[in-house]
Order: C-alpha cells, then sequence, then structure tokens
C-alpha cells in the first residue's frame, strides 16, 4: 500500500521542485545578469532550459552517490600498514611542507 502512495506522489514532487528550481534560476537570472553585465531578462522556460543545461554539462544524469569514491579512498588507507602509511605521510608533508622550512621538520605541534 505504502508503494501505491508513492507512485502517486512522486509525479506533481517532481513537476512542483522543477517549477520551483527554473523559477528560482530565473529570479535569480533577471536579479542579478542585467545589472551586472547588461544582459536581457529570461522567460522561465529560458531559466528552466538553463537549468537543465547545467545538469548536464556540469552534474550529470547518474542521480548516485558520489560520495562512494571517497569512501574506496577510506578503505584503501585502512588496507594500508602503518610503514604504507608512514610512507604516504611523509611524501605529503615533502610535497606540502611549508615555503622555506626543511623537508624532515614536521609542521605537527608536539
Amino acid at each position: 500500500m505504502r508503494s501505491k502512495w508513492m507512485f502517486l506522489l512522486i509525479p506533481p514532487v517532481i513537476v512542483l521542485a522543477g517549477w520551483v528550481f527554473g523559477e528560482i534560476v530565473m529570479h535569480l537570472w533577471n536579479w542579478l545578469m542585467p545589472m551586472l553585465f547588461g544582459w536581457r531578462a529570461i522567460t522561465f522556460w529560458q531559466g528552466l532550459g538553463l537549468l537543465v543545461l547545467c545538469r548536464i554539462l556540469f552534474g550529470g544524469f547518474s542521480g548516485g552517490n558520489k560520495g562512494g569514491r571517497r569512501r574506496d579512498k577510506g578503505d584503501r588507507w585502512s588496507r594500508m600498514t602503518p610503514e604504507e602509511r608512514e610512507k604516504f605521510r611523509q611524501n605529503m608533508r615533502e610535497r606540502w611542507c611549508a615555503v622555506g622550512a626543511p623537508p624532515n621538520e614536521s609542521n605537527e605541534p608536539a
């Protein structure tokens, strides 16, 4: 029974979210761009199209959790031996040490 209600609820929520985000993009554009750059105001449909274009260019349509990559790095860290971890830390210290500081000195507080 619960899945039936979700099936009926999801399409209106998607339409409402599209309308709200389209309106937000349109109003932000019309508030900022003509004043800052002298560009013309846009309509709701152009705002929605701009939102979709940005999603295609910058967000993709995967819809998946992109945090999974971060979890993989954490797993890799947990599989390292203490020697490998120390070697990694030393490499990072050499790479990111302060300018002019000796590379063997640790920047960590005692």
